[in-house]
């Protein structure tokens, strides 16, 4: 069966095995990058919409379930979504999460009786696929949402930081301190965070991967990788066609959107305005209370 694909794959020699062996057992398949980092496999996974991506779960910068996250919220409507394979050294919490969500992986150092099955299912998917189909989205969706809530995976695993109750934002020489309350929503920017509130908005170094472990998952959401509001400051949101969520915010004139991933958020609006119930949101068990000081350099989590 005729296929294209993309390796995402940060060490180069698992990089040209795993090319090297579905040469041998898909002659069809035809690789159209191999890229040693995230950022790289959704810039060329976008421009390129291979049927395939396989995934390092584990690279620098964006990791595997990121660059999915990103080429599952950025991908072209109407376009079938790719067949997801992450690639994973042992890891027991990973194999289960990979397991539960019934997503297909492979291990490293690559076995080619697992890589043979691998590839027979995404034959099989390939075929059962081949026209963009609602239920085929919804089950991609499902399975990435299990995926980024499985612990372990979307962040180290680790205690849990203490909640943040205000941040501390600089403005020239004034630091302004600002209750995390009155936060309407914070939107990432490279290296940076803007935080918006009803009154201006202000720019803190930190990650929002960072941030988010830090806030009160009832009423923060994350609707988008790089958007995150708080619930009882939307208004009201309008789903379009492709799924994702038009979100209008009570007192602000800024307009957000949830991407496809998050849209099940807001289920209950399908159709029109209705009320946001927090008991939708993801939950995180956070105790304790803190402050983050803008300037100050958060270190990704490894």
């Amino acid at each position: 069966m005729n296929a294209t694909a993309l390796i995402a794959e940060d060490e180069p020699l698992l990089a040209a095995n795993l090319q090297a062996e579905l040469a041998r057992l898909w002659p069809e398949l035809r690789i159209v990058a191999n890229v040693g980092h995230g950022a790289a496999a959704v810039e060329r996974g976008l421009a390129l919409k291979p049927d395939v991506v396989l995934l390092d779960i584990r690279m620098p910068g964006l990791s595997g379930l990121e660059a999915a996250q990103a080429l599952t919220e950025d991908w072209p409507d109407g376009t079938p979504l790719p067949l997801i394979v992450f690639v994973t050294a042992y890891d027991q919490y990973a194999l289960q999460a990979f397991e539960r969500a019934a997503i297909d992986y492979v291990l490293k150092p690559v076995h080619t009786d697992r890589l043979a099955q691998t590839c027979k299912r995404l034959q099989a998917d390939l075929l059962a696929h081949s026209e963009p189909a609602p239920a085929a989205l919804d089950a991609t969706l499902t399975q990435l949402r299990e995926l980024l809530a499985a612990p372990g995976l979307a962040a180290a695993a680790s205690a849990a930081p203490p909640r943040l109750s205000v941040i501390q934002a600089s403005v020239g020489a004034a630091i302004h301190m600002v209750p995390v309350a009155d936060v309407l929503y914070f939107e990432a920017a490279d290296k940076y965070v803007r935080v918006i509130t009803a009154q201006r908005g202000y720019l803190i170094r930190t990650l929002l991967r960072d941030l988010l472990p830090q806030l009160d998952g009832q009423r923060f959401w994350q609707i988008h990788r790089g958007t995150v509001v708080r619930a009882d400051a939307v208004a009201a949101a309008l789903r379009d066609e492709s799924g994702k969520v038009h979100i209008t915010l009570h007192g602000h004139t800024d307009n957000l959107v949830a991407s496809r991933l998050y849209a099940h958020l807001f289920k209950a609006m399908q159709g029109g305005v209705g009320s946001v119930s927090p008991a939708a949101a993801p939950q995180r068990r956070l105790t304790g209370h803190s402050s983050i000081r803008a300037g100050a350099v958060a270190r990704p989590r490894t």
